[in-house]
């Protein structure tokens, strides 16, 4: 994987983030942590699932691994928000400053359940997205089931063409 191709996907990762973050803006604070029958108890806490997903595979990558975040710290989307920007910003940093060369480095790191592991940086960081994605869908009929209109498609094909409408740009891989 290239650095390119990092940033593409991380790229795509927040902007698909992005665009159910916008969906969820329309939610009461009732909609938004209302008990349902999930995954996780409510939206919020599917959403800060997703987030704290990815809190533990950075803290992980920094070398000092922490649990996940207690959803009823987020008690709106804005504090969420405000808080996976400043993740983002250090997820990209991480990405850029390991560089392409490093991808392959398998990283020994104990899950939640404290069982241990080897990984490649890739790997994890194609897990963190992949994980984000499930989720996503998740919401998607969460938000129906309270009334609310989902997000825009979050597809990564749909990516690859917002792109290019947007921006003239090729694809990676040149599809559209």
């Amino acid at each position: 994987m290239t650095n390119d191709e990092t940033n593409s996907l991380l790229d795509y990762h927040y902007w698909a983030r992005d665009r159910m973050l916008a969906a969820l803006d329309s939610l009461s604070p009732e909609q938004f942590a209302e008990p349902m029958e999930s995954s996780f108890k409510s939206i919020r806490d599917t959403v800060v699932h997703i987030m704290g997903a990815e809190m533990v595979w950075y803290s992980r990558w920094r070398g000092s691994p922490q649990g996940m975040p207690r959803s009823d710290s987020f008690g709106d989307v804005a504090a969420l928000r405000s808080a996976w920007r400043e993740l983002e910003s250090a997820v990209r940093v991480f990405f850029q400053e390991l560089g392409a060369e490093r991808l392959e480095t398998r990283l020994e790191y104990r899950s939640l359940k404290g069982e241990l592991h080897l990984s490649s940086f890739e790997q994890m960081l194609r897990h963190v997205v992949n994980h984000a994605s499930y989720h996503r869908g998740q919401v998607t009929t969460m938000l129906r089931q309270v009334g609310a209109k989902p997000p825009e498609s979050t597809d990564l094909i749909n990516y690859y063409r917002t792109l290019e409408k947007t921006q003239g740009a090729a694809t990676p891989g040149g599809v559209a």
